[in-house]
């Protein structure tokens, strides 16, 4: 199996995946361990450092788009992007030293746009949560 790096275009510092724990036919679990020194923290409430919420939306589509990428009916070349996300809730704030658990679940296909369910949990605890849906776009 290819490294996830290899399948997604994302690269540091814009890469919210560290590794991939599991991985079935329509289910991926990955990890991300937030690190205090990270760029965002610097300005997104300076004392008080939170993890911004659309970086979490954005660690689930980068662990979707690792899943989408071992999909067998999946056409060749192109990128994947996010095309739709909905039901977007955040429950819990992260915090740097927090190890981010990444859940996402394909649910179903329509014509070229797949659609999966994530979320992100702390200590077993749902920090957010999603719907959202990606297509392949040509790249350039």
């Amino acid at each position: 199996m290819k490294a996830f790096k290899d399948l997604i275009p994302h690269r540091y510092p814009f890469l919210f995946v560290d590794r991939v724990l599991e991985q079935s036919e329509h289910k991926i679990k990955a990890e991300r361990i937030v690190r205090a020194d990270e760029f965002y923290f610097k300005g997104h409430y300076p004392g008080n450092p939170i993890l911004p919420g659309v970086l979490l939306c954005e660690s689930i589509f980068q662990a979707g788009a690792i899943l989408m990428s071992s999909f067998a009916d999946l056409p060749t070349g192109g990128v994947p992007v996010v095309t739709r996300a909905d039901k977007i809730k955040f429950k819990k704030m992260v915090r740097p030293g927090d190890v981010l658990t990444i859940l996402v679940e394909f649910t179903e296909r329509m014509g070229p746009a797949y659609c999966f369910n994530g979320k992100t949990l702390v200590g077993g605890k749902v920090s957010s949560s999603c719907e959202f849906m990606c297509a392949l776009v040509s790249e350039g």
